[in-house]
């Protein structure tokens, strides 16, 4: 019976508020469909997240006297300009890359497997002849399904090629609908809601300006981390520079996790290059150097306190929400992890007043 009277006291006070329990439902709801129609709503979301990121830009123009329909025009066609940019300057470039790589993988499996017959012979205290020939085996026989492997990749995922064509026309105009007439759907969505909404708006405000800051500043970052490590790397004359310029500034999006992965095809390309030299050391030393300057520079800068998390918080919801989502879920795991710290900072405080009522009695 104390038991249950214990459970029955947190509930009443945790959930006796009407607007408390409404933003739960809420929560509860968006997590749902969100889980189970993802990925037919991904265009959307992804629509959502792009007028998110361009709101900045229209605010701009409008404090400068912009009206706000030319406003979103220009930002709009902006952001087309960009993209196409993007799709037939950048990405020709990068696939080239991307097609030499698939081309001088085999030998630069052949290199890795000289490097193991070798390494019994130097190190016989740690390495087994016989587990390096059956790794070199292995090696060689994955050497040769490289080739195998790239056309069956394509032809794969030739059906996705239609959901690219899909992303390419519903999302640039899901865009430019959500930058012209977002405000008055949320005043649509404000006029449905309950007319005391002061937990919901709390938690609005501080949800908006988490997620405005982490995803503006998530892009910039990207973009200064890939193009500092493109003109680095393209000094330094290593191949793949774009490759793995890209690659790099796409790791800050996982944090902690990525640059820890992408340090290894960065180490290994540069090995293949150069071998154990002096030009290997020095970009080795520049590409730490890059990461060091983002995350004690350019994070703080960009992100201040804003996104104020835990790192094993960061490690914890980027597993929990990429493992249900994966690539959006890694994405929005800060941006949804400060959601959870909104609804539990603004969350009504019953139970710590019950606590402070008998120190005040006191």
């Amino acid at each position: 019976m104390s038991m249950m009277r214990l459970i029955r006291g947190w509930v009443e006070q945790y959930f006796s508020d009407e607007e408390a329990l409404f933003l739960l439902l809420l929560l509860v709801a968006g997590f749902v469909i969100v889980l189970t129609l993802g990925g037919e709503l991904a265009p959307a979301i992804a629509s959502v997240v792009v007028a998110y990121l361009l709101q900045g830009p229209v605010l701009a123009l409008k404090r400068r006297g912009v009206g706000h329909t030319m406003a979103s025009v220009i930002v709009f066609v902006l952001f087309i300009v960009l993209c196409l940019a993007i799709m037939f300057i950048l990405v020709p470039a990068v696939w080239g890359q991307v097609t030499q790589l698939f081309t001088e993988l085999p030998n630069m499996l052949a290199k890795g497997h000289d490097l193991l017959v070798i390494l019994p012979e130097r190190y016989p205290q740690i390495f087994d002849e016989g587990q390096v020939q059956a790794l070199g085996k292995t090696i060689g026989e994955e050497a040769g399904r490289i080739g195998q492997l790239a056309l069956s990749f394509s032809l794969s995922n030739l059906p996705n090629v239609f959901a690219i064509l899909i992303y390419l026309v519903l999302v640039p105009l899901l865009v430019f609908f959500f930058l012209k007439d977002g405000n008055m759907m949320v005043r649509w969505w404000v006029s449905v809601m309950p007319t005391k909404r002061v937990l919901i708006g709390k938690v609005w405000r501080e949800m908006d300006d988490q997620f405005a800051n982490y995803i503006r500043g998530k892009v910039v970052e990207i973009g200064v981390v890939g193009v500092v490590t493109y003109i680095a790397f393209a000094i330094m004359e290593i191949r793949y520079a774009a490759l793995l310029a890209i690659l790099v500034g796409l790791s800050v999006v996982i944090p902690y996790i990525g640059a820890a992965v992408v340090t290894v095809p960065v180490v290994m390309i540069a090995y293949f290059q150069w071998g154990i030299s002096s030009d290997f050391y020095y970009l080795v030393a520049v590409y730490f150097i890059i990461q060091a300057l983002d995350g004690n520079v350019l994070v703080p800068l960009l992100f201040s306190e804003a996104v104020n998390l835990h790192p094993v918080v960061i490690i914890l919801a980027v597993l929990l929400f990429g493992g249900l989502w994966g690539l959006w879920g890694v994405f929005f795991a800060i941006p949804l992890a400060t959601i959870f710290k909104a609804v539990i900072t603004s969350w009504p405080k019953g139970m710590q007043a019950a606590q402070q009522e008998p120190e005040t009695q006191a």
